[in-house]
């Protein structure tokens, strides 16, 4: 029999370790793609995409983001974990997509933003990065985000767009990319100049063993719905960044515990592989819009991001992933943010409390989705592509999932490609044969039933 004194110390020891354990936990929200059009109102005749009919409080899928909209996301983000978050990334594109604003006016539509952001998280940093909607005036914006970014980080960002952050305390470096600068030709200069200053920070941040995430607004790769709409051509990383990038971040994921973006309005992600053993070394997390968007493939909802890492490590443990039924919110006139999945369990991912989400755990559900035996996976992460705009009950062509398969797997864009030819023919040679053996069953149980009927 365990004596009093024995078992009190037990409890007391483990009361500690889980103290020190939950003392390690931290939180962070993601919100991008904003594209806030203060010309809406209520009056959504004028949207983004042409005229249209009025539509309700919280906007419409045609629509760039409404003020109600906007101000009900980030109501939500503060009601539901507003004092305990480190930090708040924010990944670009504030602006509507609408053009013939003035520079004046996009700035004014900025500030608004900052203003709203910093009201709802007073005591806590917020680190913007630019969209390619977002004017590349880098004094204004720096003298506009100066609240939240210290000296250093207002010079780079005030030279090329883009910054980083050392957490000391954390051992935890934000490195805030100007993906602009990688999409355009016109660019050369600023871009090498700030492939140079990455890669010193980089180098750096390995020499005093610090912890590494990148945030922008474009990700590498391809979009995952891009083969399905070629004449909505979405902006992509040049080919010649694309692979820069993709190498940096080889050389370095070690110390590269998180990639964020956003950009393509939808929930994906992306693996990075090393180039000797085909190993998955790390994960590019891309997280939804909070506009409502429509395209050839459907419409998506509103949605928000909340991340659980660990403080120490850096390492993301779990994101829960929020959203807006903007259908349901017009006709209540009320917008309920709700939890739309949580990613270790919505995955049926088997780990501890404390054990990283990893890369190889992601590539282990990516492989998952073209194994034509169970497509359970792939119904979850469809839905959630759409921020839950659409059913796990719609027939999902083959074409379509291997196409999301092949931009998580293969950012590299060559590579992609030759992942939609041979991808595409194993998945219909694997139907094909799924559907004669069905038919050969079939035909036997038949040919059982009449024998036994006969005899």
């Amino acid at each position: 029999m365990v004596s009093p004194r024995v078992f009190n110390l037990v409890v007391f020891s483990l009361s500690c370790v889980l103290a020190d354990s939950s003392t390690k936990i931290g939180y962070f929200w993601h919100i991008s793609d904003i594209h806030l059009d203060e010309d809406l109102g209520t009056n959504f005749s004028n949207c983004w995409r042409g005229p249209q009919r009025p539509s309700g409080k919280y906007g419409d899928h045609n629509c760039d983001s409404s003020r109600n909209l906007v101000e009900s996301a980030v109501h939500a983000m503060r009601q539901k974990h507003g004092d305990n978050v480190e930090f708040v990334l924010w990944t670009g594109d504030g602006l509507s997509r609408k053009s013939g604003k003035t520079l004046e006016q996009q700035i004014g539509t900025l500030r608004n933003l900052t203003i709203l952001l910093s009201a709802a998280f007073s005591s806590h940093f917020i680190y913007p990065v630019l969209g390619h909607e977002d004017p590349e005036s880098y004094t204004i914006l720096a003298n506009l985000w100066k609240l939240w970014l210290p000296t250093e980080a207002l010079l780079t960002f005030t030279k090329g767009g883009y910054y980083s952050i050392e957490q000391k305390v954390r051992k935890l470096r934000i490195v805030a990319l100007n993906t602009n600068l990688f999409t355009n030709s016109s660019w050369d200069q600023e871009a090498e100049e700030q492939w140079d200053w990455l890669e010193s920070v980089l180098i750096k941040s390995s020499r005093n063993k610090e912890t590494v995430y990148l945030v922008g607004h474009v990700p590498p790769g391809m979009d995952e719905r891009q083969s399905r709409s070629p004449h909505q051509q979405r902006i992509l990383l040049m080919p010649s960044h694309n692979s820069r990038y993709l190498a940096l971040v080889r050389r370095f994921a070690n110390i590269i515990t998180g990639q964020f973006f956003g950009h393509f309005h939808t929930d994906s992600f992306r693996i990075v592989y090393d180039d000797n053993d085909n190993r998955p070394v790390s994960t590019i997390f891309i997280a939804p819009s909070v506009t409502p968007k429509r395209s050839p493939n459907g419409v998506n909802n509103p949605g928000l991001r909340l991340y659980k890492f660990n403080k120490d490590t850096g390492q993301v443990l779990d994101y829960n992933q929020y959203y807006l039924d903007l259908s349901v919110a017009n006709k209540d006139e009320k917008a309920e943010w709700t939890s739309e999945y949580n990613l270790t369990s919505y995955y049926e991912f088997k780990q501890s409390t404390f054990e990283p989400v990893s890369a190889e755990q992601m590539d282990q559900l990516a492989e998952s989705f073209i194994v034509p035996a169970d497509y359970d996976l792939f119904y979850k992460y469809y839905v959630a592509n759409s921020v839950k705009a659409l059913q796990n009950d719609a027939v999902i062509p083959h074409s379509t999932i291997n196409a999301h398969y092949c931009a998580i797997t293969q950012i590299d864009f060559s590579m992609y490609h030759n992942c939609l030819a041979t991808k595409y023919s194993a998945l219909a040679s694997s139907k094909s044969s799924k559907n004669q053996f069905r038919n050969w069953i079939g035909q036997l149980i038949f040919t059982l039933i009449l024998v036994s009927i006969s005899s």
